[in-house]
């Protein structure tokens, strides 16, 4: 990326993460993120979701430096090196997924998840899904413990855990993806192009409640619900060279 000199950092509310904002800001300074040219982000991929979430009306890209767990969103933590770091950055551009979802009462909610949204039985009753993809009915029932969707730069996420595919970042392609399937039992999923509307339908949502799940949203008792990725939202995202989200996608697959 161009010159980095203007950084906002922002930091999960983890000791290790608010360390790490003390001693860069200290180093680096400090700006608001409408006048930032990065912003770096301290903490886990939880913490990098709420990052991109809360930047997008922000015009700058987001680093991220590990703080947390898993990290697959981050880049190795280092204080020394920072601006060199970013100007040789690589960046992978990533769209959300916009649900909207319908409960009984006909109320609905709108949310967006950078990774996936996902329907998950609330009962002891296995959830019963209608799945229809572009208007046209594809599964008249699939009964399962949940079912999501899932972004390329999602795919090693809960879909991973799931068995579902890992995708290419720049690749133009969603996965539908079940979690513990009943029937039909040998059923693997699917993938669907990028533009594709997937509608789920709850049946008997009376006697087997389903939630549906985005990065930050839940929403119970869910009887219809209807997915696709917003393209009118680009979440832009920087790694540092040989190490970003698309050679990880490859790392995850031949390990």
């Amino acid at each position: 990326m161009p010159a980095a000199r203007n950084i906002c950092f922002m930091a999960s509310p983890a000791a290790d993460a608010q360390e790490a904002l003390a001693a860069l800001t200290a180093r680096y300074g400090q700006f608001d993120p409408q006048d930032a040219d990065v912003i770096v982000a301290l903490g886990g991929d939880g913490f990098m979701l709420q990052t991109l979430h809360g930047s997008m009306g922000v015009d700058a890209p987001v680093y991220g430096m590990n703080r947390g767990t898993v990290g697959f969103l981050m880049n190795e933590y280092a204080e020394n090196g920072l601006i060199e770091r970013l100007e040789a950055a690589e960046e992978a551009v990533t769209h959300p997924l916009k649900m909207t979802a319908w409960t009984a009462d006909g109320s609905s909610v709108e949310a967006l998840a950078i990774n996936e949204v996902s329907l998950l039985r609330e009962g002891a009753q296995a959830a019963k899904l209608r799945i229809s993809v572009d208007g046209r009915v594809r599964m008249d029932e699939l009964v399962c413990d949940g079912c999501l969707v899932a972004t390329p730069a999602g795919s090693t996420a809960y879909n991973y855990s799931a068995h579902g595919p890992i995708l290419p970042i720049g690749s133009d392609v969603l996965a539908v993806t079940a979690m513990a399937a009943f029937r039909p039992r040998r059923w693997r999923g699917a993938l669907l192009p990028s533009r594709a509307v997937v509608r789920f339908d709850v049946l008997q949502h009376e006697k087997r409640p389903v939630r549906a799940d985005t990065d930050s949203r839940s929403v119970s008792g869910v009887v219809r619900v209807n997915i696709y990725s917003e393209t009118a939202i680009a979440h832009r995202l920087l790694f540092d060279p040989g190490h970003g989200l698309e050679e990880r996608l490859l790392r995850e697959q031949f390990t």
